[in-house]
């Protein structure tokens, strides 16, 4: 699996469609693309914890526990549309070195950022209760972007994507 730098892993290997996927393999794919980013910002928070300041120490812990819970929820939804959940890397490339406190908390941004892109293509690709859980999970991240970094965007989750441009990513370590 690789992950582009707006956050968005392309497919591996294995069975991504199933027995209950109703045809939608955009919606699949775009879970499981979800769920990939969930793993890399589990592994993401574990560096930000290590490196963080005592003062956003709870910050950065309840992030990592939300991201477990959606990464735990997403697993769950592609296994009842019949696919095998993406497994988790051994490890990621982080984009830049995490050295520092202040470090810790530009990853900390970067990662909702690139969750952000994630979730707003699994809003377009979702439909019904799916498609609110991603609205939902797409503004969570936005509002954690703007804690960790003090900026907001317009259209959180978009203009990630216009500022990766097509050709930047970012390879997990095996």
């Amino acid at each position: 699996m690789t992950v582009r730098s707006g956050g968005t892993p392309t497919p591996s290997a294995g069975k991504t469609g199933g027995k209950g996927s109703g045809g939608n393999a955009a919606e699949l794919e775009a879970l499981q693309a979800a769920l990939a980013a969930e793993h890399a910002a589990v592994y993401g928070y574990g560096v930000v914890g290590g490196r963080i300041g005592h003062d956003r120490r709870v910050e950065a812990q309840e992030a990592y526990d939300g991201h477990r819970a959606r990464r735990d929820r997403l697993v769950r939804a592609v296994s009842d549309l019949g696919a095998t959940p993406r497994a988790a890397a051994a490890g990621y490339a982080l984009p830049f070195a995490v050295a520092d406190s202040a470090a810790a908390v530009r990853l900390a941004a970067e990662l909702e950022r690139r969750i952000a892109a994630v979730y707003s293509d699994l809003v377009r690709a979702a439909t019904g209760a799916r498609r609110g859980d991603a609205a939902e999970a797409l503004r969570e991240a936005a509002v954690r972007a703007v804690r960790w970094s003090g900026e907001s965007v317009a259209f959180p989750g978009l203009a990630e994507r216009a500022a990766a441009g097509p050709g930047a990513s970012a390879t997990p370590r095996e």
